[in-house]
């Protein structure tokens, strides 16, 4: 029987070269604030946390987390380490809710669930190892032959080189293509009139055979949301992402009653917050991350929960993780797909940082089931571009 002997948490600062922030690049909550400087700051992730939790046997698993992973260091060693050591990891469940439980009156959400979230991610890439299968069998193995992808970047930028974009992406087969909104409500209708644009332009290049996905990222507001959807439906789009803010779950189901399908959840967490927004027919998309929601123990809940609701999830992001959640679950139709690339937002940081990853082909991708575990290792090949604190 394994016990788990140790959980070593590190911090990956990148000191790299990073794209620089465009005007109007993406819209966020921050957008509603008077405020001078980079909105998007908040909502950058040019740190990551890797949490590595290791077996009495010397196996180790491997978990992440993009979200403050300074905050979510200090709550894993000082909180939920101490709770997961010298258990055995196939208890997994039990550990979950010894974390879960123990943390909360202050971890339910946010941070203390990101925590957990690492560690249960780790957790079941350990049991891969330690059994020799990759997650996804273990969790119901293959119900695809391959994962379709979809194409996740165009955020705003000039019509030219949205456009040049969009056709660049098109030579690798992406059947779906995700663009970001770069104006809100304090541009008033000027504003609207460029996201229209930028719209038009991209469906214009991918045409109409092909998925348009559209994404406020919380930037927008409901009065704002509905006057700019209406103008929206005759592109087709297959949803519109994050149109309020997370906590507006009651606006999120006045949206999703109208023409538009609308996705959230990328910043919603637990079980118990998913079934909120299922009860109010708040989405026609789930999007959670299982770097946040709880890790893969609480993922595969919710699978089943939208499942029996036909609501299909789609996670946040990409990722081994979240691929691995998409292969095992007949309601992961496709999964998101950032493309390798000089980092921007953060999320190219997953590229940096682990080896393994898979890449997409002609529009899909596919998790190897001679790799036990999640498939990916912690590099050494950018050591030279972060600032690691243990």
């Amino acid at each position: 029987m394994s016990k788990i002997k140790s959980i070593r948490c590190r911090v990956w600062n990148w000191t790299g070269p990073t794209v620089p922030p465009q005007p109007n690049f993406c819209t966020n909550a921050s957008d509603v604030l008077w405020d001078r400087g980079d909105a998007m700051s908040s909502f950058r992730f040019h740190q990551w946390l890797t949490c590595e939790v290791e077996a009495d046997s010397g196996e180790i698993g491997i978990g992440n987390a993009a979200l403050v992973p300074g905050l979510v260091k200090q709550a894993i060693d000082s909180q939920f380490a101490p709770l997961a050591i010298g258990e055995d990891p196939f208890d997994y469940a039990y550990i979950w809710e010894k974390m879960y439980r123990r943390s909360h009156a202050w971890g339910r959400k946010g941070v203390g669930m990101v925590a957990i979230s690492a560690i249960d991610i780790a957790i079941w890439d350990l049991m891969g190892k330690l059994v020799g299968k990759p997650v996804f069998k273990l969790l119901g193995g293959r119900t695809k032959e391959k994962i379709p992808v979809y194409y996740s970047k165009l955020y705003a930028d000039s019509i030219d080189a949205m456009q040049a974009e969009a056709a660049a992406a098109m030579k690798n087969g992406y059947k779906g293509y995700k663009t970001r909104f770069g104006f809100g409500p304090k541009d008033g209708m000027p504003g609207m009139r460029e996201n229209l644009k930028r719209v038009e332009a991209v469906r214009e290049v991918i045409g109409y055979d092909n998925d348009l996905m559209l994404e406020a990222y919380m930037g927008w507001n409901l009065d704002y949301a509905k006057r700019m959807i209406p103008k929206l439906v005759k592109y087709e789009p297959r949803w519109l992402e994050e149109p309020v803010i997370a906590d507006d779950m009651h606006g999120y189901a006045e949206l999703n009653a109208g023409p538009i399908p609308i996705s959230g959840g990328e910043h919603e967490y637990s079980l118990f917050g998913f079934r909120q927004l299922l009860d109010l027919k708040a989405v026609s998309v789930i999007q959670y991350d299982t770097n946040r929601v709880g890790g893969i123990t609480a993922a595969q809940k919710i699978n089943a929960l939208a499942e029996a609701h036909q609501v299909p999830v789609i996670p946040h992001a990409g990722q081994a993780h979240n691929y691995h959640m998409t292969m095992a679950n007949v309601n992961c139709p496709i999964s998101e797909y950032f493309p390798v690339h000089d980092v921007e937002v953060g999320n190219e940081l997953f590229y940096y940082i682990f080896s393994g990853d898979p890449d997409a082909k002609d529009g899909f991708l596919d998790l190897d089931e001679n790799k036990p575990g999640l498939g990916i290792e912690i590099s050494d090949a950018h050591l030279d571009k972060f600032e690691i604190t243990e």
